[in-house]
């Protein structure tokens, strides 16, 4: 009986073996596929891109040019997507684009375009571009006072109507309160994004209206109009045709030092022209993905958001955007420096939209105590020409931006706020033998959640590593969920979970919430400082923050 079943599994065995090698084995002819073949196909791309974005086509024929040599072709298509992009400058020009103008020629002069009078030309871009910027066209403010009841005038309660809101049959009052503050005389105000939310949000069907009150009239509220926001520094510019009575100058938070007193003026809970004071207790706490923001002491709540924070000359130094309930003088504010940076984008009108050089990085330090970085190390770049010399790499130091030197990730954050997606920079960087190597990058849009786009773009062993913080290995042939962890990030969610190298893990499963802004990760793991015990765990992880650049 066992000899007939083991007959007759033998049989089925060859059956389906024989079935699978019959259907398996196909005859495919070789393809004479050439580099040739590769490099004509990509000039096809380039002339495409060329007649529909301009800057684009022109980093990618550099990008060709410089690693095929000897190529006439691709030497007159160089030339040709120059000329297209300065074109295009000319005709920015013409239309009054003027940030458009600098982005042309930033972008031309890192490709190496030669410009007779590029001196002249950016002098005149500045003084296009700065002239009708609300704040920083006014250094020499007239209207600045040292009396605190002038900085009272100067700011502004904001209101947006909601209409009625509707629950369990009764009609409440909806209505956001606010705080800003006049940066002009022909009035625009700055507030947070969060405040005036409701009425850009194109996902709202709902009724709301923006107003103001004015610092000596609480009764009547004065229409206003939103200019530009930024969301992910929280920040909006709105205009009113009320007459201005006070105006602030905008300082500089170089001038600022942790223990240095400040003012804060707004409307907590609609308790209008509230002034508080307290002390800077932190200049970096990393609450953004773009940048640090302070931590002050003096008293915040809501209706403060969007307030200003004053030193001692009235100069503003921030803007408040968030307090800790129930915690006092746990309170933040966003530094002026990147209102500075962006308020040429919002004035003209609707979202600013940030750039990015698709990595993740941190601040090189010699030790962990120093204060001075020596720039930023790349643990992460999502390259898609990876063998491409001049592109950026992992273990890359970046030091310079367009020669601007770059010694944290704070800088590299505040460099790329002042350029525009869609336009090409210089880094100067370090590699990891320690050479110098100039490196051109194409700056594309940021995403919302640029986690989320790693794991998109990238395998998962790859894309981990930025998430979490461990780079991982497949260690397996038939299961495609054992690996190994063959790097880890200090500092990063992996390291404060206990993960170290060669660490064994099983990945389970990858979830995310709704919104994509966070990530659930799964795994068994035999951690070495758990004594490689089996242990199941599930790692929460924010995708975006300060070290996605």
């Amino acid at each position: 009986m066992k000899r007939k079943v083991v007959f007759c599994f033998i049989l089925v065995f060859l059956f389906f073996n024989c079935k699978t090698t019959d259907e398996t084995y196909t005859t495919y002819d070789v393809s004479d596929y050439t580099e040739e073949d590769l490099i004509a196909e990509k000039i096809d791309e380039v002339k495409a891109l060329n007649e529909t974005d301009s800057i684009k086509a022109l980093f990618l024929s550099w990008e060709l040019n410089a690693n095929v040599k000897d190529n006439s072709e691709l030497n007159e298509l160089f030339n040709s997507c120059k000329e297209n992009v300065y074109d295009l400058y000319k005709k920015f020009y013409e239309e009054e684009k003027y940030l458009d103008c600098k982005r042309c020629i930033q972008s031309l002069e890192s490709v190496g375009y030669k410009f007779e009078n590029i001196d002249e030309i950016n002098k005149n871009l500045s003084q296009k571009i700065y002239s009708n910027v609300p704040g920083l066209n006014n250094p020499g403010n007239k209207k600045a006072s040292r009396e605190v009841s002038d900085w009272i005038k100067g700011c502004v309660t904001i209101y947006v109507d909601k209409g009625i809101k509707v629950e369990n049959g009764k009609g409440f009052v909806d209505a956001v309160i606010g705080s800003g503050f006049f940066i002009s005389a022909d009035g625009y105000i700055v507030t947070n994004y969060h405040v005036i939310s409701d009425i850009v949000d194109k996902k709202n069907k709902e009724f709301s209206r923006l107003y103001i009150k004015l610092y000596y009239d609480s009764e009547n509220r004065v229409p206003a109009k939103v200019i530009g926001w930024d969301s992910n520094l929280d920040l909006a510019l709105i205009k009113t045709e009320a007459e201005v009575p006070y105006y602030f100058s905008l300082g500089s938070s170089t001038e600022l030092k942790v223990g240095d007193k400040v003012y804060v003026i707004g409307s907590p809970l609609g308790l209008e022209k509230t002034l508080t004071s307290g002390i800077i207790s932190s200049k970096e706490r990393n609450l953004f993905s773009l940048g640090s923001v302070f931590q002050l002491d003096a008293a915040v709540n809501s209706g403060n958001s969007g307030g200003p924070v004053l030193d001692s000359n009235g100069k503003v130094q921030a803007v408040v955007f968030a307090g800790v309930p129930y915690y006092q003088g746990l309170n933040f504010a966003i530094p002026v420096e990147y209102l500075k940076s962006i308020l040429p984008y919002l004035i003209q009108g609707d979202e600013n939209k940030h750039p990015w050089i698709c990595a993740y990085g941190k601040t090189l330090k010699n030790v962990v105590t120093s204060q001075e970085g020596l720039g930023v190390k790349l643990y992460y770049v999502l390259s898609k020409i990876n063998n491409n010399p001049l592109s950026l790499k992992e273990d890359d130091v970046i030091i310079a931006c367009n020669k601007n030197k770059i010694s944290s990730v704070e800088d590299l954050k505040l460099c790329l706020m002042e350029h525009q997606f869609d336009s090409i920079v210089n880094f100067t960087c370090k590699d990891k033998n320690g050479q110098e190597i100039e490196k051109k990058v194409y700056l594309e849009k940021r995403p919302a959640n640029p986690g989320y786009y790693f794991y998109k773009h990238d395998v998962v062993a790859s894309a981990l590593y930025p998430i979490v913080g461990m780079k991982l290995v497949n260690i397996s042939t038939v299961s495609k969920r054992k690996y190994s962890i063959t790097s880890i990030i200090s500092g990063s969610t992996a390291d404060n979970a206990g993960f170290s190298e060669n660490d064994p893990v099983d990945l389970l499963s990858i979830d995310f919430d709704k919104e994509k802004k966070y990530a659930y990760i799964q795994m068994y793991a035999k951690k070495r400082k758990n004594g490689f015990l089996d242990i199941g765990i599930t790692l929460p992880v924010e995708l975006d923050g300060m070290y996605y650049l």
